[in-house]
């Protein structure tokens, strides 16, 4: 069960964080014993249900409130699909915040065995092969539900043909809590 207190003390982190980059600094006050444990998150910004930005870690490597105002920060301003968020565009700018459980490896013989296992609706995916490297949220699967066109997907995210497979392929999953603003 997702935790309520926990939930809504990421969501204010992340508003304030982006909220202090425009000028418009909100009064903050998050208290949760987690907060400063390690954490990974990703912070997605959307306006009126279409994606604006999104950001995130994908291994707990800093306390989680620093994590997700630095992840709100680059969700808002330094994702590179979007320009820079606007003061004008803040008030209207719904935030959700996701955390993610550790990444666990999968072991499959091939790309049909793999398919088997893959968990649509639950399963965060980083498919990883040398160099290119992609992951979806379990969030993706809203938009994209059809296991083959996930995937296909992820791999053109990766730098790679939607078709792509190699023996070396190394993928991960993990799942995530969520909470998102009433925006």
């Amino acid at each position: 069960m997702p935790n309520t207190e926990l939930g809504a003390a990421l969501l204010r982190l992340a508003r304030a964080s982006i909220g202090e980059k425009l000028g418009q600094p909100l009064p903050v006050d998050a208290r949760h014993a987690r907060l400063h444990e390690p954490g990974a998150s990703f912070v997605t910004l959307t306006q009126q249900g279409r994606l604006r930005g999104c950001i995130g870690s994908l291994e707990a490597h800093r306390p989680l409130a620093q994590d997700v105002r630095e992840n709100a920060q680059a969700a808002a301003f330094r994702d590179p699909r979007f320009t820079p968020l606007a003061v004008e565009e803040f008030e209207f700018t719904s935030v959700e915040v996701s955390l993610l459980t550790p990444a666990a490896p999968m072991a499959f013989r091939d790309e049909a065995d793999f398919m088997v296992q893959l968990r649509p609706g639950v399963d965060g995916i980083v498919f990883q092969y040398g160099r290119h490297r992609s992951t979806f949220l379990p969030q993706v699967w809203e938009s994209l539900p059809e296991p083959e066109l996930f995937m296909q997907q992820l791999k053109r995210k990766a730098g790679l043909p939607p078709n792509f497979w190699h023996k070396e392929v190394s993928i991960s999953r993990y799942e995530v809590t969520k909470w998102k603003e009433g925006r």
